[in-house]
């Protein structure tokens, strides 16, 4: 379907209209132009979806691998978690990428059928508005979905995951990969280790200092030289140190510190995992949220049920946006488009913010950017019939009705008058 399909349709549809007939179609083959229609503008809006998520997976996954790269460059995440911490984080941003390329999709596409004609050729052959809004909603329902399900079911699990992973690398440190003369501490700050020398990775180091906490105890180890950390059968990696001087210090009870010399000792790089975290209302169940009370959680809820709704909104908002005059630049409306989208985003997470400090109730919550975003739509739409209707009025009440004079008494002239 081209440009040209649709004018020819709207002078062939035209023709019989001139002519005085007054039905052209069955309903039958109206319903199926009509399902046509839908079908191509879904796929016209399809298109650049694709394209424009693509894009920005691949700018996010860049940005998140290089945080994550360089922690384990410097020794504090294990390689082996790198993956699946870049999954988790991409799979948390969907619920976000997804309502934007939606928008920029419905804004690009109903832009370039703007531009080429194919807008007016559609409503010439008796498409309204609406018409034309109903696959746009259509593909955004169906998007809403997938955000909801993400944001409900998905969001939650993922960040579970990605603290489990967080938690057990706060007690793992990457020692292979250390350089000498920095200071490496777990993210948890229970453990520090510092290298005087070494030649490289994955070789052995001189002068080497360790210092790890533990509640009130405190253990501060210095060798003259640590090899490897190497793999055992069961899996467990050991560090042997050579010329080791161990120091435990308990601050609670100061006679029962002590100090211990060997020639060699064998060390536990990983030593204790992290015990559970606390509670985060982001990883939190989506049942235990329903029946929360406190501020963040019942922010934490209020996003996850409003993303979907965000997903319809700024698709139907693409599709008003992008209205414009005939054969105009089909990137015409993108600035506005991203400053519209850049304002409801600011919106959402200010109220989110807001009501998860207190400082905005449960109602009207994280609700309140969904709502003024419908009455921003609202205007915009209704925008040509108010002009309209200013324009009528005024020149009424610029140049009013000229008031009646009082009717006038005709009587036959007499002689005196006429002199």
């Amino acid at each position: 379907m081209s440009r040209a399909f649709w004018i020819n349709g709207a002078f062939a549809l035209a023709d019989p209209l001139r002519q005085g007939q007054a039905r052209l179609d069955t309903p039958e083959k109206i319903g199926f132009g009509a399902l046509k229609t839908d079908h191509y503008l879904i796929r016209e809006m399809t298109r650049p979806f694709a394209a424009v998520l693509g894009i920005l997976v691949l700018l996010f996954a860049g940005y998140s691998l290089a945080n994550i790269l360089s922690d384990a460059v410097n020794g504090l995440l294990p390689v082996g978690a790198i993956a699946a911490l870049a999954g988790l984080k991409l799979l948390i941003s969907l619920e976000v990428l997804i309502p934007i390329s939606l928008f920029i999709a419905v804004v690009a596409a109903f832009g370039r059928l703007q531009a080429d004609g194919e807008i007016n050729a559609m409503l010439a052959l008796g498409m309204g508005p609406r018409q034309l809004l109903r696959p746009a909603l259509a593909l955004a329902l169906a998007l809403a979905v997938c955000v909801t399900c993400l944001s409900v079911f998905a969001r939650p699990w993922a960040y579970t995951a990605s603290h489990r992973i967080t938690r057990h690398a706060a007690a793992m440190l990457n020692v292979n990969a250390m350089e000498a003369g920095t200071f490496y501490a777990s993210q948890d700050g229970a453990q520090v280790v510092f290298l005087g020398s070494r030649a490289g990775p994955h070789t052995g180091a001189q002068n080497v200092f360790i210092a790890k906490r533990d509640g009130a105890q405190l253990q501060v180890i210095t060798a003259n030289y640590a090899s490897p950390a190497v793999p055992g059968p069961d899996g467990q990696r050991s560090v042997h140190l050579s010329g080791a001087h161990v120091y435990q210090f308990d601050h609670g009870h100061p006679a029962q510190d002590q100090s211990l010399s060997a020639a060699g000792l064998n060390l536990d790089p990983d030593g204790k995992v992290a015990a559970t975290g606390g509670y985060s209302p982001v990883a939190a169940s989506t049942v235990h949220l329903l029946a929360a009370k406190d501020p963040a959680d019942i922010a934490e809820r209020q996003w996850r049920f409003s993303t979907g709704l965000s997903t319809i909104l700024l698709a139907l908002l693409g599709a008003i946006l992008s209205r414009g005059r005939p054969r105009q630049s089909r990137y015409a409306q993108f600035g506005p488009a991203i400053l519209a989208y850049s304002g409801y985003y600011l919106l959402c997470t200010s109220a989110r913010t807001w009501v998860q400090h207190g400082m905005l109730g449960s109602l009207p919550g994280l609700w309140l950017a969904p709502a003024i975003l419908v009455i921003a739509m609202g205007l915009i739409w209704y925008a040509p019939a108010i002009r309209r209707a200013l324009r009528t009025a005024a020149p009424a009440a610029q140049h009013p009705l000229p008031i009646s004079a009082p009717p006038l008494n005709w009587q036959p002239a007499g002689s005196h008058d006429a002199a």
